[in-house]
């Protein structure tokens, strides 16, 4: 029964995604809404990104001073484990996960209303094709976005780990930039924005899935911002390991 109500719930999505993605038919209007969700979605959560970026990156510092580092092994160490797990992991991933939250809930509780107060079913009757007016550009606009959150998380993160060399004296300045650039690989970098880009259209397709689809009143519409939210991180938790394991 299980089996066959995810079978059913995946094919629904399916059939949404192949009508979001047809040519929009108003182009002008189109690109006002995608500048319009990148700014929503994306620009108005750098501030989150780089308040967690900065203090993960320094506690990951100060974790890595006190359970790693030893006579046995090179002061950099601590610089260099640093780098690795912010590029590889927290900033692509973790940080994924932190805006399934914010943006996720965001946008199934946006659908959810205008479908409760049946603003999607006027669209439809006007002859619009609902699914690509309104979920096209904030699936598009949180791609577009996602590459520069990483990037501004990855910097950050290095800024709160200079922050803990400088103010709390955790290791010397010298050997954390010794640490961090030490066999620096270029496209572990490169990795974290592939894997940020499949993140985020997860994020935003699920989320805009439960919200299209939602019946009922404004309980249902809780509801579906929830199941948004764990379907999304449960989805990144699992393409995760695909990717890390394709794209090392």
């Amino acid at each position: 029964m299980f089996i066959l109500h995810w079978l059913q719930t995946f094919g629904e999505y399916l059939i949404l995604m192949g009508r979001t993605f047809s040519r929009p038919e108003r182009m002008r209007m189109f690109l006002k809404k995608y500048v319009k969700e990148m700014s929503d979605l994306g620009v108005d959560s750098i501030g989150i990104v780089l308040l967690i970026s900065f203090f993960i990156g320094a506690v990951i510092c100060i974790q890595m001073k006190l359970n790693i580092q030893s006579p046995w092994m090179p002061r950099f160490v601590t610089g260099y484990t640093t780098r690795e797990i912010m590029l590889l992991e927290f900033s692509s991933s973790i940080m994924c996960l932190i805006l399934a939250g914010k943006v996720g809930s965001n946008i199934a509780s946006e659908l959810g209303t205008m479908r409760v107060t049946q603003q999607i079913d006027a669209l439809e009757i006007m002859g619009v094709n609902s699914a690509s007016y309104l979920i096209l550009p904030k699936i598009l606009g949180l791609i577009t976005i996602m590459p520069f959150l990483v990037i501004f998380s990855s910097a950050t993160g290095i800024l709160g780990a200079y922050a803990t060399s400088y103010i709390g004296h955790v290791l010397p300045p010298d050997d954390l930039t010794i640490g961090l650039q030490h066999d620096f690989k270029p496209w572990f970098m490169w990795m974290s924005i592939i894997k940020s880009l499949f993140f985020a259209f997860i994020i935003a397709s699920v989320a805009s899935y439960c919200g299209y689809t939602v019946k009922g009143g404004s309980v249902e519409v809780g509801r579906s911002s929830t199941t948004a939210v764990v379907s999304s991180s449960v989805l990144i938790l699992f393409s995760d390991v695909f990717l890390t394991e394709l794209l090392s």
